[in-house]
């Protein structure tokens, strides 16, 4: 099954934006794949307002979110793979949703995968205990 996490940020993306707010993304800056300026993130992060006034060419797959900004004057080409999106949220009022962090796939990136001794065979594990669900109001 593919991620919830693309078709979330996007719907959350057209709310935030529906209801005249600023949306921003909390992108871990260190994740296989993510181009953002240098120097921008601070402990491996970075916020980045993400609305239609601030950016250009905006572009949001299931793959990754993408996107010219300026930072310190200078337009950048930001690409940002979906796993790497740690939040969306409107800088108003803080509503939106945190993502948990999800590990790097093996070879993304032409970065090493985790060694976790975990299952392998290409099946992950079946969770175990009850579902939960989260709300978002």
């Amino acid at each position: 099954m593919n991620s919830s996490r693309p078709y979330l940020v996007r719907a959350l993306y057209e709310w935030i934006v529906d209801n005249d707010c600023t949306p921003h993304l909390l992108v871990n800056a260190e994740y296989p794949g993510v181009q953002v300026p240098p120097g921008f993130a601070s402990d491996g992060q970075i916020v980045l307002n993400a609305s239609p006034s601030a950016v250009r060419h905006l572009h949001m797959d299931n793959e990754a979110v993408s996107f010219e900004g300026r930072f310190g004057g200078v337009a950048h080409s930001l690409y940002i793979p979906s796993a790497a999106i740690l939040a969306i949220y409107a800088r108003e009022n803080g509503q939106g949703m945190v993502f948990d962090m999800e590990p790097p796939l093996a070879g993304a990136a032409d970065e090493p995968g985790p060694d976790d001794d975990g299952p392998s065979g290409g099946e992950p594990p079946r969770p175990t205990g009850r579902p939960s669900l989260k709300v978002v109001k």
